[in-house]
């Protein structure tokens, strides 16, 4: 099992970190005491070895100076030979950043550093986080500095330096609907096929919808149905793994016609085989035929 100890200082990112791991796989805990961390590792290492096979391959345990005092940190080297020795790939991840950049990421989020009080101002909590932490950071295999990343590319910088134990795959929603009853909320793309022929105008196909073969079949001979439908294809092919690599987990893309029955019903219909037959995982929805 992979077990990576996320640490560091108070306002570099690990809340950021242990988000992004959660993402791509891990199973994350935050500000775990570290009396506990032996027992949490290899209890996990036993449910995935055990026959329910329910336990993640990869675990993110949170750890810093919220809960530690200054000295105990220093026996966690020895924890993590203890572990390793059990067959368990145990890691550290440090972030930190310069302290004007913490001091100005806690004056602008108006957070209180856990380690303030009435003795110590925020710039001496952060030196003293800094001094109990260092045995943390010593051990780290993994160190990233914040100073200068945003949020995006933090989250990068995690992907690419820790990796995943499985890779992100998007849930791709697929929501056929008629537009004269409004666009659906909440959707990224919406595609409109308004302009290919309409069944509807067909009184032996007005009563179906576009699951029926007899609109299938009336759709797929026109030429223009085909194009639109390979392009739309092409268009997702190129940028759902884009999106996945940026850490999407959802993706809901809409079609939309005029009544939302015949057309808009074909082409979800046709996208959500092809989306599948690609190895994508596809849900189907179809708004006015419910």
């Amino acid at each position: 099992m992979d077990l990576l100890i996320v640490s560091g200082l108070s306002g570099a990112g690990k809340s950021v970190a242990l988000r992004t791991l959660e993402d791509i796989g891990y199973y994350c805990i935050d500000n775990l005491p570290m009396f506990l961390l032996r027992e949490f590792a290899l209890g996990l290492d036993s449910m995935r070895l055990g026959a329910t096979g329910r336990a993640p391959d990869g675990a993110a345990v949170g750890i810093d100076a919220r809960n530690q005092t200054e000295g105990s940190l220093s026996d966690l080297p020895g924890l993590i030979d203890d572990l390793r020795a059990r067959g368990i790939h145990c890691r550290i991840l440090f972030l930190y950043a310069d302290s004007q950049a913490l001091i100005r990421r806690f004056s602008e989020t108006r957070r209180k550093h856990p380690l303030t009080s009435e003795e110590l101002s925020l710039a001496e909590a952060i030196e003293r986080e800094c001094r109990i932490l260092e045995p943390l950071r010593r051990a780290a295999e993994v160190q990233i500095d914040t100073t200068h990343t945003n949020v995006h590319e933090l989250r990068d910088l995690v992907r690419e330096r820790v990796g995943s134990v499985g890779a992100v795959e998007a849930t791709v929603l697929l929501q056929s609907f008629g537009f004269k009853n409004g666009v659906p909320d909440g959707v990224d793309f919406v595609f409109d096929v308004r302009c290919l022929p309409n069944p509807h105008w067909q009184e032996a196909l007005r009563p179906l919808t576009g699951r029926d073969a007899p609109v299938a079949e009336f759709l797929e001979r026109s030429s223009e149905v085909g194009q639109m439908c390979a392009d739309m294809q092409q268009f997702l092919d190129r940028w759902i793994p884009r999106f996945e690599t940026d850490g999407r987990s959802y993706l809901t893309i809409a079609v939309g016609c005029t009544g939302g029955q015949h057309r808009s019903v074909y082409v979800v219909e046709r996208l959500g085989r092809h989306l599948t037959s690609a190895g994508h995982r596809v849900l189907v929805r179809h708004r006015e035929l419910s």
